[in-house]
């Protein structure tokens, strides 16, 4: 067995065993040209807008962060201590400076400096969305977590759109957070603007989206993992290094044993499929995710990293037993403006400055034979809020009362604290024009030479650039822009879907082309990022890697785009490397791996679509890609997954599991309500009008005497649970009138005995007594209108997955005709990949990426319409020649 590190990189980001590839990287300059240069002082010329990061004290904190650096204290590990609460960067900076500041006297704060003799459990490299939940997951599973970080002060950075949420990506953000992630709470206390999008539509495709105060996201994501202990200091059981990670710590060997393996389920005791195909399947997940059923095809296992030291440039050796890589566009990032390209992994905020690439992981990640390719991803240039033209663009005002993401504060009935608080912004609309497009693709010739798909770049579908909008969909005369603030306290305004890394002179021209933004000024220039990502079917469902034992990978480098795909696969990372981790330091059994079902969540979706589809293109979640949508509601994620969480050591806090019991009791006790409540056909009809019932047909003969409960009237089409507990109320109402008529005491015989006379109205309205009115909480209305209104939706959706799944072996006509205009509910993507493809069976369609299980039963249902046509022609054919 081999001991090894990885090819050594130094710390100016060159291998010194670099390949000519890998000299060609090296050659790409770390700045930009004079061009950008002139860029710079032509900004520094124009008006720029105010910000909450410019302090009068900025001198002063500097001073401070070096001070503190020299005087670190070391305060060792106690490996018997159940949680550890000591921990603080290497070097203090950014968010730690703010709190010395602004803390009392009574405020301490515990340095610590690593050692090259540091051991953990679990390493998280990145800081990122995937990589603050991955190391906040491993802590709540109580590993001893390492959070490393180029720099501290980014933490919790919001690198591109400043807001949470969407259609899709809200369902994942909610599940984050009833499996006790961050995400959700830290935008709860940030959100300036909130929507529910799809809001018209059925609540399995609702989203909820929030603008973000870009800086208030930083500042309390950074107070989460700084304050979030027990004692009021860092989060327990984590430390936080301010290191860049330079390579992998490995010891290699063919068919090597891991150390920190999961338990088959194989091994175990009974059958926990109960005959569901789905369980199954998942079963199957876990069991492909063992140690067992990896080992042919391991080649290494995990012994550590090799970091930098931000502060002192030393080279130093962290041990670990797993390690989570969250490397977001770092790896061999190349950011991009024009023809000019210059290496980075982004530029730092209201900075000229960018962040350097990580060489050394992709180096090794190469070496193992890990499947890599590059990707795009691009950010649009920051304007200036006061040259824009508001009063000529459509306003689009925050919804009240504001939907929370935290299931807490859900159950609570209260509003995200900057809504409640009346602190909230409006957004607004612009468009593109004919003009502003003959500029796009007159001025294509500037845009970069990409290394992905011949020059073009290999970007997201579902976020591309101005420019792929006007080539993609040239018919069309003009797309959205959304106008949105980054903050309360600044100027800067993000033209959401404007992004396009021209030369910044003609960045302007385009801009200034749409209504609005005649006059408007440029902050920062848009730029585009090229990097390395890995093929997840790499990994298995746990996303640990097959080839290198202990190594998982989440975020964009598993080829997903947007925060909130980031952050689910962060949780699932984390929560198994620290499960696996922590019982093999402890001695225990191997745990069952933390894998999720598509029928449990989106985010066990996202993972099973990741590691058996693979993806060639930057995946984004939506709610078409989940064949059970009916059931994986933002509404009930809760109920979905807490409680899993809490069996797998995610869920620790007392209240989000109150919470979880106050929903599952409030729910059940107005859905037995509403089942319980009953009027005649003809009566629900009088209340609620004709079309509560179906319209004329609710007064056919024989129907006066025919019930329905309000949970059957709720099960309608255009019924909603407002509508039917509008008319229980008006019932109750009429019913205390009567009993306070009928309240008279009789007296009979003298003595003092009431007599309640029976009534007619009431034997025709209700079946029993009732307890008094009130309307369903908001905490549960959602989910209560939902659990009713999908309930006979739910058995047909198994129907079809059923159907779809004995299907699987059925054979596609070679002659098929893929076009929309045939299979007008497919999406261009789906249209594309099929003629691309051309499968043959039904088995091989389901393997392509990008293709939803919607549009796969369609496709099913197509092919069946045709074999049955085939079959009538040629028995119509053989009877014609018979005669």
């Amino acid at each position: 067995m081999a001991t090894t590190a990885a090819p050594t990189v130094n710390c100016e980001g060159e291998s010194l065993l670099a390949s000519v590839e890998e000299e060609d990287f090296s050659t790409i300059p770390t700045r930009r040209t004079n061009q950008r240069q002139r860029h710079h002082h032509r900004r520094q010329r124009r008006r720029r807008p105010t910000t909450t990061t410019t302090t009068p004290r900025h001198a002063t904190i500097l001073l401070l962060c070096t001070v503190m650096n020299l005087a670190r204290f070391v305060r060792p590990f106690s490996p018997h201590a159940a949680r550890t609460t000591s921990i603080v960067p290497s070097r203090l900076c950014g968010r730690a400076a703010q709190l010395l500041r602004t803390s009392s006297s009574t405020t301490t704060t515990a340095l610590s400096a690593l050692s090259s003799s540091s051991s953990y459990d679990v390493i998280v490299i990145g800081g990122g969305h995937a990589g603050t939940e991955a190391a906040a997951a491993s802590a709540r599973t109580g590993a001893r977590t390492l959070l490393v970080t180029q720099n501290s002060s980014t933490l919790g950075e919001l690198s591109c759109n400043p807001s949470i949420g969407g259609i899709g990506k809200g369902h994942l953000v909610r599940e984050i957070d009833a499996l006790g992630g961050v995400m959700g709470t830290v935008a709860d206390e940030s959100g300036i603007h909130f929507r529910m999008l799809n809001r018209r539509k059925g609540p399995a495709v609702r989203g909820p989206r929030a603008q973000m105060d870009r800086d208030l996201y930083k500042e309390n994501m950074q107070r989460t993992f700084l304050e979030g202990g027990e004692d009021g200091g860092v989060m327990d059981n984590l430390e936080i290094l301010e290191a860049s990670a330079d390579d992998l710590l490995l010891d290699e060997g063919e068919g090597i044993e891991t150390l920190v393996p999961f338990a088959d389920p194989a091994d175990e005791d009974g059958d926990s499929n109960g005959g569901n195909d789905e369980r199954a399947r998942l079963e199957r997940a876990r069991s492909l995710s063992s140690a067992r059923a990896n080992a042919p095809s391991r080649r290494a296992r995990i012994r550590g990293i090799v970091a930098i030291d931000s502060a002192t440039s030393q080279r130093i050796e962290i041990e670990s037993s797993t390690v989570v890589l969250t490397t977001g566009t770092f790896l061999r990032g190349v950011l991009m403006i024009g023809h000019d390209r210059y290496v980075g992994g982004r530029h730092l905020r209201d900075s000229e400055e960018v962040e350097p690439p990580s060489v050394g992981l992709a180096l090794t990640l190469e070496r193992f034979g890990f499947p890599l390719g590059r990707l795009k991803t691009g950010t649009p240039a920051r304007i200036d809020g006061r040259t824009i033209d508001w009063d000529v663009c459509a306003v689009q005002p925050s919804e009240r009362p504001a939907s929370p993401f935290g299931h807490v504060r859900q159950a609570r009935g209260e509003e995200p604290p900057l809504a409640a608080a009346g602190n909230l912004i409006d957004c607004y609309q612009t468009a593109t024009n004919e003009e502003t497009h003959r500029m796009v693709m007159e001025y294509a010739h500037l845009l970069p030479q990409y290394d992905g798909m011949d020059g073009k770049g290999n970007g997201p579908r579902y976020c591309p650039s101005i420019y792929k909008k006007v080539e993609r969909f040239a018919e069309r005369k003009s797309h959205n822009s959304f106008l949105e603030p980054e903050g309360l306290n600044t100027d800067i305004v993000y033209p959401n879907g404007m992004s396009g890394p021209y030369p910044e002179e003609i960045q302007l021209k385009i801009l200034r082309s749409m209504k609005g933004l005649e006059k408007v000024e440029i902050v920062r220039p848009g730029y585009d990022v090229e990097y390395d990502f890995v093929n997840p079917q790499a990994l298995t469902h746990t996303l640990e890697a097959k080839s290198i034992a202990g190594l998982y990978l989440a975020g964009q480098i598993c080829g997903t785009t947007g925060y909130e795909e980031a952050g689910a696969q962060g949780i699932v990372a984390g929560a198994n490397a620290g499960r696996a981790a922590g019982a093999a330091y402890r001695g225990e059994r191997p745990p069952a791996p933390f894998v999720l079902g598509r029928d449990e969540a989106y985010i066990g979706v996202l993972i099973d679509d990741l590691v058996t589809k693979g993806t060639s293109e930057p995946y984004r979640m939506f709610t078409s890609r989940a064949e059970y949508r009916i059931s994986l509601r933002a509404d009930n994620a809760d109920l979905r997954l807490t409680r899993k969480g809490a069996e797998h050591g995610l869920v620790t806090d007392p209240e989000r599991l109150a919470a979880l019991d106050m929903r599952q009791a409030l729910i059940a006790d107005n859905i037995d309500r509403l089942r319980n409540f009953k009027l005649f056909v003809t009566d629900w009809a009088e209340r609620g009008g004709n079309d509560l019932m179906g319209g004329a047909a609710a007064h056919r003969k024989g129907r006066e005497s025919h019930k329905k409960s309000a949970e059957e009237v709720l099960g309608m089409p255009n019924v909603s649970l407002k509508m039917v507990e509008s008319i229980m109320a008006d019932v109750f109402d009429e019913e205390q009138k009567e009993e306070e008529k009928q309240s008279t005491t009789v007296m009979v015989d003298g003595e003092g005995e009431e007599s309640s006379p029976s009534s007619e109205h009431n034997n025709s309205i209700k079946d029993s007594a009732l307890p008094k009115m009130s309307p369903t909480p908001s905490s549960v209305y959602d989910t209560v209108e939902a659990s009713v209104k999908y309930k006979s939706y739910v058995v047909r959706q198994e129907k079809d997955i059923e159907s779809w799944r004995k299907a699987q072996g059925a054979r596609i006509p070679p002659n098929i005709v893929y076009d929309h205009a045939i299979m007008p509910t497919f999406s261009k993507e789906e249209i594309e990949k099929l003629e691309r493809h051309r499968p043959s069976t039904f088995a091989e369609a389901s393997g392509i990426s990008g293709l939803t299980p919607q549009s796969l039963v369609y496709l099913y249902h197509h092919v069946m319409k045709l074999n049955k046509e085939e079959r009538r022609r040629k028995r119509e054919e053989s009877n014609s020649v018979a005669v």
